[in-house]
């Protein structure tokens, strides 16, 4: 017999149904509401603890700023190990974050050696190279041995009629593979907002190599120069005691006011050997004063290899470039020393003739250190190890106002020897003492920031003194220089027999490519780009590797933890609802 709802019964059901029907129109309301708001309000929440998805404010402004379409073709597609892999998902990751802040920036993942065609990929790899990205060759497991795989981790970024090609792996010497990868992961928004700002921008940044105190020519730069000329117009200047070679006398404005202002955003003075005059010194100092910003390469010693090559020794001495006292009054010392290294590049000797045929044997030359980072400045940060070549160390003195960063030192086992010092290649043929080299890591370069006081304040050249347009200024704006205690970091190798250029860093006789001209290129970028987009590359983010020591210690209690212990709560749980179900019905057929 089937028992008939009571009447109150029907209105209970009535009210129920019409409860639900108002509940679910309220929530499709709320839905709709809040798609509409997010039209107009975009927010996002970064749960990570590094907040690896929060775009810096620079990167944010850029973005905003793009009015046409970028397009990433990223050739991270492929079978690849679990490092590479995971730079390919962060880099779509990292890219999505992009598009939410702007559409017009598109990309896709392509496999360049996917023809299987042997032609083909030969011309596809001739292709990319040309376009200058660079190729890696991997190691990786098959079922038959290991093979030889060549990858090309980086993309070609077309914006309009331009295209540059971007490298996302930063290779660095002595590094482990998962180092290499998270470092490339942190460098990411800050290479990828950085291609897009080359691309985009309409008016390069001025900057300029000062020439006619001996420093280095324009063949030595050519590859430095070659890599600035994309993002920069650059100049080489001769000062020649021209007032206004470095600063430039604006038009009045509408009240008769007329103001000074710097010529290029910074300048370079690169392993100059001649003495600096007052006139050139007090036209650089003001320049400074009015803001610009100057990198200093100067070899506070004189010593070369030339002289090794027809003779096993030579002596360094003091390179008086009459500079010492604007250096200690902006806030640095460059000593009148050399620094050895343990940790330094090799050079070929040669020990003897076999067969008609020279026998080249390579040793380490403690002359020319290998630099790393001194902080974790974004300049240094990450950064491959850079070659020196008789490098000096700097001390800093008192200024007040002014911001000393270091960024480069050798290492922990180093060793100073003061001037006049005996450079002999007799050393080679002896193991280095290491008592004799206990002194820790050397300060080699230094960033300064901040407020400078004028060299010439109270005493004016008298050679200029009478100029009427000189401006003169007793303190600067906020600004900032680079002091680096070696010279020869920005010069390029010559290929031997041929005489070319070749890259800045690369050293042709170990074949090994050191952090030069990263270091140059994030050290101009720095002092010359009004965005600071490189202060992004200071974020970190933190490495979370297994202790494979203990997961192999401790395998079949991890696989239990992570495989049967949640299947069994689940299970647990489903148990758990059919009984609390089942009771709560038999309660309520009790009650009918």
């Amino acid at each position: 017999m089937v028992r008939k709802k009571s009447k109150p019964e029907v209105l209970k059901s009535k009210d129920i149904r019409r409860d639900n029907l108002l509940s679910f129109c309220l929530i499709l309301v709320i839905i709709l509401v809040a798609n509409i708001i997010s039209g107009y309000l975009f927010t996002r929440i970064d749960l990570t603890s590094e907040k690896r998805y929060t775009l810096a404010p620079a990167t944010k402004a850029l973005l905003r700023s793009v009015d046409d379409y970028v397009f990433f073709r990223i050739y991270l597609e492929g079978d690849f190990p679990a490092g590479f892999k995971k730079l390919r998902r962060e880099t779509k990751e990292m890219l999505d974050e992009f598009r939410a802040y702007n559409k017009l920036i598109g990309y896709e993942f392509v496999n360049p050696l996917a023809t299987g065609n042997a032609r083909e990929t030969e011309e596809t790899i001739k292709t990319l190279t040309d376009k200058g990205l660079r190729p890696t060759e991997l190691q990786v497991r098959a079922t038959d041995g290991a093979q030889q795989k060549l990858i090309f981790p980086g993309a070609l970024v077309m914006y309009r009629d331009k295209e540059l090609p971007l490298d996302l792996l930063d290779q660095q010497l002595n590094t482990p593979p998962e180092m290499v990868i998270n470092n490339s992961v942190q460098n990411l928004e800050f290479k990828l907002a950085d291609i897009i700002r080359k691309l985009s921008q309409l008016q390069k940044p001025a900057v300029a190599f000062i020439e006619g105190h001996g420093e280095l020519n324009e063949a030595e730069l050519h590859d430095l120069t070659q890599a600035l000329l994309p993002n920069y117009r650059v100049d080489h200047i001769t000062i020649a005691g021209r007032i206004y070679a470095l600063t430039r006398r604006s038009d009045p404005d509408a009240n008769g006011n007329v103001r000074i202002l710097p010529n290029y955003e910074a300048i370079i003075i690169a392993k100059p050997s001649q003495p600096f005059d007052e006139k050139d010194k007090f036209i650089i100092d003001q320049y400074i004063m009015y803001g610009g910003k100057v990198l200093w390469l100067v070899d506070p010693v004189f010593a070369s290899m030339d002289s090794l090559q027809m003779n096993e020794s030579t002596v360094g001495v003091d390179l008086d470039l009459k500079l010492d006292d604007m250096f200690f009054k902006y806030g640095l010392r460059l000593n009148k020393n050399l620094v050895l290294d343990v940790n330094s590049a090799s050079i070929p000797l040669r020990t003897g003739q076999v067969g008609g045929q020279a026998q080249i044997e390579f040793f380490r030359w403690p002359y020319f250190p290998l630099l790393n980072q001194a902080s974790n400045h974004p300049i240094v940060r990450n950064i491959n190890s850079i070659k020196s070549d008789f490098v000096s160390s700097i001390d800093t003195t008192s200024a007040e106002n002014i911001r000393k960063t270091p960024l480069l030192k050798t290492s922990d086992y180093s060793r100073i020897s003061l001037t006049p010092v005996l450079i002999s290649l007799a050393m080679l043929r002896e193991n280095p003492d290491p008592r004799m080299y206990n002194k820790q890591g050397q300060i080699t370069a230094y960033l300064l920031e901040g407020t400078f006081s004028s060299l010439f304040a109270n005493r004016i050249p008298p050679e200029i003194a009478e100029s009427r347009e000189i401006g003169f200024k007793e303190e600067s704006k906020p600004t900032a220089m680079i002091v680096v205690a070696d010279g020869d970091l920005a010069r390029n190798q010559f290929h031997v027999p041929r005489g070319y250029p070749l890259p800045l860093g690369y050293d042709q006789y170990t074949r090994r490519t050191y952090g030069n001209k990263d270091f140059m290129l994030n050290a101009i970028s720095y002092l010359a780009d009004e965005t600071q987009l490189i202060s992004i590359r200071s974020r970190e983010i933190k490495m979370r590797l297994l202790d494979m020591n203990k997961a192999k210690e401790n395998r079949l209690n991890i696989q239990i933890i992570n495989l049967v212990i949640p299947v069994v709560i689940v299970i647990l749980i489903g148990i758990a609802l059919g009984l609390r179900r089942k009771r709560r019905y038999q309660r309520r057929h009790i009650s009918k």
